[in-house]
């Protein structure tokens, strides 16, 4: 038997699972009389806003782990942190090839971020003097594949 839905409750709020398997039911019979319009661009809408957020934050990864490979003289923790650089870099590929109208947006953000990941690792190094901007090219290509440290 199926559950009731109290009359001032969509669906949506009580049971999201079963709103998207009924929201996707609906578009498959093109039965676009009894969508879920509303909620269902906030979803769309968010799906965007998640992928720029995961890159945001994978980026800024990046740049810590790069800040800390290329400044701070520790070489007991070098491979760590260019794993770690090695794993961010195959992320933002595979998060750019899935959608590549973000290549612009990662352009967009990179002082910014920049910025955050300096946050973030200057106070933990702080004998160690980092660029307080990116000193190197800012296009994605170049920044996913380059081995900085090498060129120092």
């Amino acid at each position: 038997m199926a559950e009731i839905i109290p009359k001032n409750d969509t669906l949506y709020e009580q049971d999201f699972v079963a709103w998207c398997e009924d929201t996707v039911a609906k578009l498959r019979k093109r039965d676009l009389d009894y969508l879920d319009f509303d909620n269902l661009i906030e979803e769309v809408e968010s799906l965007g806003k998640s992928d720029r957020r995961e890159l945001r934050n994978r980026l800024m990864v990046l740049f810590a782990h790069i800040l800390k490979r290329m400044y701070v003289n520790s070489p007991e923790n070098f491979n760590g942190w260019e794993v770690t650089i090695v794993e961010q870099r195959k992320q933002l590929k595979g998060l750019l090839k899935d959608s590549p109208s973000l290549k612009p947006y990662l352009t967009e953000i990179l002082a910014e971020v920049y910025a955050d990941a300096l946050d973030i690792v200057a106070p933990e190094y702080k004998q160690t003097p980092f660029p307080e901007t990116w000193q190197f090219d800012g296009q994605a290509d170049v920044l996913l594949s380059k081995k900085y440290w090498e060129d120092k």
